[in-house]
């Protein structure tokens, strides 16, 4: 039961975090599906509650709100890289050819965060740790296992993850176009090319969560209202299947074990 009590190392995925329209009907779903509990939080925090795994947190759903005059957000999980400094990332990112979606700014006393897209378009948040390091579970069933970048050009978001985050990337074994994004070189998670999924899709991170069996959880997740994108199926980690929530959030669902948190 791997538990996370220090920081992670910077470019490590640390936390997810899902923006939808209805916060009570995710939190109701996610508790039956994964076991998480968790409530609104305060209104300095604009509602957004942390969800836990025996008492420690897994992670966060809030209420997608539109900007003045703006669009709502999109419903979808959100991947956020541990970083040292996100001011200095931030600007890094921008220097690099990424957008910068929301500058860096205050959690009370507990982080700072932002969020940003790659040159590809993928979106993805920074945080750095004060008094929350992130994801205190991970790697067991109900938790994040895994993390995936799916990109339109594998080469360029090398470059850009190197420059930007100080990750490396290196051919994953036993896996033809498959590749593991290092920190500290260590992996952390992984990164393939779009060509390998169905036409049209969009650059993204897809966030995967463990589960002691992926057949019987899909099948929850569709009485409960949820659809499936892939079915289950075998594959060199395990057996995993990429669904949606009612609310259309995309993730995947896994039976194995990830890389220990760094």
């Amino acid at each position: 039961m791997p538990e996370v009590s220090v920081p992670y190392v910077p470019g490590t995925p640390c936390w997810v975090d899902l923006m939808v329209p209805d916060q009570r009907a995710a939190l109701d779903f996610y508790r039956d599906l994964f076991g998480w509990q968790g409530e609104p939080g305060p209104p300095e925090t604009g509602g957004y509650a942390v969800c836990t795994l025996r008492g420690k947190p897994v992670a966060g759903i809030m209420t997608a709100m539109a900007p003045e005059g703006g669009a709502s957000p999109p419903t979808a999980w959100t991947t956020y890289l541990a970083v040292e400094n996100a001011d200095e990332t931030t600007a890094k990112i921008a220097a690099r050819g990424g957008a910068v979606l929301q500058e860096a700014i205050d959690v009370m006393d507990l982080g700072r965060m932002a969020a940003a897209a790659d040159p590809m378009g993928a979106v993805f948040g920074l945080w750095e740790a004060r008094d929350f390091i992130g994801s205190q579970v991970v790697n067991e069933p109900g938790s994040v296992v895994w993390n995936e970048l799916n990109t339109a050009d594998p080469s360029a978001a090398e470059d850009f993850y190197g420059d930007a985050l100080g990750l490396t990337v290196s051919p994953m074994q036993h896996a033809t176009g498959y590749f593991s994004l290092n920190a500290d070189g260590r992996m952390v998670a992984g990164m393939q090319g779009l060509d390998r999924l169905p036409e049209g899709t969009p650059p993204h991170w897809l966030t995967y969560f463990s589960v002691d069996d992926t057949d019987s959880t899909v099948d929850a997740l569709v009485r409960a209202g949820g659809s499936v994108l892939k079915p289950p199926f075998d594959m060199e980690a395990g057996r995993m299947s990429v669904v949606r929530d009612p609310q259309g959030a995309a993730f995947a669902m896994i039976d194995a074990t990830g890389p220990e948190p760094g």
